[in-house]
């Protein structure tokens, strides 16, 4: 166990190996550890379907065998986080795709077939084959796809959808921040660069305009009217890079990256942002979300690099 006083990185550390799944621990070691992509696609491999997609309950909030494109898209996640989102893997992943696409070729939220079993009630109700397509499960898949050069027929029509659905959201009504969380992942992977900045300026208008983001979280209050759960600056921009980067400025980046820290708890961990609605959530969520919250800090140059092995090994 980490010692009284102990940096929030060694924390941080102790959190994940005293309550993570397997994955998780392999996701930590690659990025923090040196440790090996091969322990990561294993680990990740435990999940995959014999139909190319992935299930489990590789996202704690979804449950039962059915593969669905939420889990596909954590893999894929996963996959680019250590250069192997390609070849015969998204070769795999894009029949799977193709298979349970919508009439308008896009991605549906929830698989029709994981009917009875658990989810998350904030999910929507599954039951006959889903006729439109979801961004939020969409815009994440292609962008990735497209960030590693993937090419399959499936994208084509997909990447339409992604299009129009963006520019949906800017016309008009109130997108959910989830949805914005969405359109980014896109914009930030998909080729037509140009017409990416363009789309991002126009919601990025839309953020500011409805406030989608909390720009001031010290304020008292600032979290109160925000739809559930509160978004912030780096939600959005999870990286310099980021389309959503310049939809802030430094000092509410700053501010939104102070409470990130802040936000790890007394254990190391950092907590869900949603509500834990079944005993096993939160135990195998919070681990993601700390390993999501070291990412985001390390990307923004902030504090979450580890004591190097031998460090380590001496401080237990």
């Amino acid at each position: 166990m980490a010692p009284s006083g102990a940096s929030p990185a060694a924390r941080a550390e102790d959190f994940i190996w005293l309550t993570a799944r397997v994955l998780e621990q392999r996701r930590f070691a690659y990025h923090f550890r040196d440790g090996s992509p091969d322990a990561v696609e294993a680990a990740l491999t435990a999940y995959r379907g014999d139909d190319g997609g992935y299930g489990h309950a590789l996202d704690p909030d979804l449950r039962g065998p059915v593969s669905q494109p939420h889990h596909t898209a954590h893999a894929l996640r996963v996959l680019d986080e250590i250069g192997r989102c390609g070849d015969r893997r998204a070769e795999a992943v894009c029949r799977f795709l193709t298979a349970v696409s919508t009439p308008d070729g896009a991605l549906p939220a929830l698989h029709p077939a994981s009917a009875g079993w658990p989810a998350a009630p904030w999910h929507p109700a599954a039951g006959a084959r889903a006729t439109t397509g979801s961004l939020l499960t969409t815009g994440p898949v292609v962008g990735l796809l497209h960030r590693n050069a993937v090419w399959h027929a499936w994208l084509f029509r997909a990447t339409d959808f992604c299009w129009a659905a963006i520019e949906a959201l800017t016309l008009g009504g109130r997108p959910h921040p989830y949805e914005v969380e969405a359109a980014v992942a896109f914009l930030d992977g998909v080729p037509d660069r140009k017409r990416a900045e363009a789309a991002a300026d126009r919601l990025g208008r839309v953020v500011r305009e409805q406030r989608l983001a909390v720009l001031d979280p010290d304020r008292p209050g600032a979290a109160e009217g925000t739809r559930p759960p509160a978004h912030y600056p780096h939600d959005f921009a999870r990286s310099p890079d980021s389309r959503a980067r310049p939809w802030f400025t430094d000092s509410e980046l700053e501010r939104s990256l102070d409470h990130l820290a802040a936000a790890q708890q007394e254990d190391g961990g950092w907590p869900l942002r949603r509500r834990a609605w079944a005993p096993g959530t939160a135990l195998e969520g919070r681990p993601v979300a700390t390993i999501e919250a070291l990412l985001t800090l390390r990307a923004h140059g902030r504090g979450a690099c580890l004591p190097a092995p031998r460090a380590c090994a001496e401080r237990r």
